[in-house]
């Protein structure tokens, strides 16, 4: 039950309501006195619904990581973007730091205007976080019960950007390869963590496999003229089939036992000495990913709409036209 008492001229309001204790002070009794049956109501509702008003953001970012993080591929990276995330100072406090029932749509629109404006990421790393954001809320609302609705809901989300269309020049291919010590011209057994980034390079272009999935393959992996992928981006396998250019780069390796891995890189080896060479070759605006691009506009020229995205790993054939860019000059010499 609520007290209400007038002290220098203001009216206090204090309820103490199943072990949660609060005051708040008011111009007028009529005030005070709605004020404290509104809050006794949501208190009741709230321990009635399992809401723990005690439960910071820190606190469902930690649970999430062990009920939920643990489970996926990617859990070291997303427990970096959460704890990014729960850096954040909005309005004198760290995001990780404020209460679950404290977080609003519009303490959520601060951050995401803050990660636009000043940290000047894209509109893209947003929403990726915003996702995870939610993901977290959800659980906390669902199956924790330690908020009744999540605050994302009313988030405006900003716009994605434009989705790249870098395509390597044969100019700008060569140059790259040449920077890693080897020559097109002249090909022979890789002998350097160089040449073969180089070789993954030209083998991205014409499979376009992703650089995690080239650097997993291994020896077994390749039976044929088909190369299996044991773990993907959308974690089912897939199998590759595998040109006469693709084969004549495997052979330019030295050979592996079945079980290790064919290129002896791992991702943040490959994606280093990729980043040496494209500098030393003076390409600009460049990455290994922009393989998948030109691998794919390539590739399309030679398979059916269905056959490559079995190839490329697409369930969603609409996924295409974010990779494939054919010139529209290229396609006008094709009408002729």
């Amino acid at each position: 039950m609520a007290s209400i008492a007038k002290r220098d001229g203001m009216w206090r309001a204090q309820l103490a309501t199943l072990g949660v204790r609060e005051s708040k002070t008011f111009n007028t009794k009529a005030e005070a006195a709605a004020w404290a049956a509104k809050r006794e109501t949501e208190i009741r509702e709230g321990v009635a619904l399992g809401i723990q008003k005690s439960k910071t953001l820190d606190d469902a970012f930690r649970r999430y990581e062990k009920e939920v993080s643990i489970h996926k591929r990617g859990h070291r990276q997303e427990i970096l973007r959460m704890n990014a995330i729960g850096r954040t100072v909005i309005d004198g406090i760290a995001l990780q730091d404020m209460k679950l029932v404290d977080i609003t749509s519009n303490v959520l629109g601060k951050w995401r205007d803050y990660r636009l404006n000043v940290d000047k990421v894209l509109g893209s790393s947003v929403n990726r976080d915003l996702n995870l954001l939610s993901h977290v809320f959800a659980a906390a609302m669902k199956e924790w019960k330690w908020i009744a609705i999540s605050p994302t809901t009313d988030v405006r989300r900003p716009a994605d950007p434009p989705p790249r269309d870098r395509l390597y020049s044969d100019d700008e291919i060569e140059r790259i390869c040449l920077a890693l010590g080897f020559d097109q011209a002249q090909p022979e057994l890789a002998a350097t963590g160089y040449q073969r980034t180089a070789i993954a390079f030209l083998f991205a272009i014409e499979t376009a496999m992703r650089a995690g999935e080239i650097c997993r393959l291994t020896a077994g992996d390749i039976i044929g003229r088909t190369a299996t992928l044991q773990q993907t981006k959308n974690g089912t396998k897939r199998a590759v089939p595998l040109s006469r250019r693709a084969l004549e780069l495997l052979a330019l390796l030295p050979e592996v036992p079945a079980g290790e891995t064919v290129f002896a890189l791992s991702g943040p080896s490959l994606d280093a000495l990729f980043r040496k060479a494209k500098l030393r070759a003076m390409v600009e605006d460049g990455t290994f990913h922009d393989t998948r691009h030109l691998a794919i506009t390539r590739l399309a020229k030679k398979l059916n709409v269905l056959d490559l995205a079995r190839m490329v790993g697409h369930k969603d054939l609409r996924q295409l036209q974010v990779y494939y860019n054919e010139s529209a000059e290229t396609m006008a010499a094709r009408l002729d």
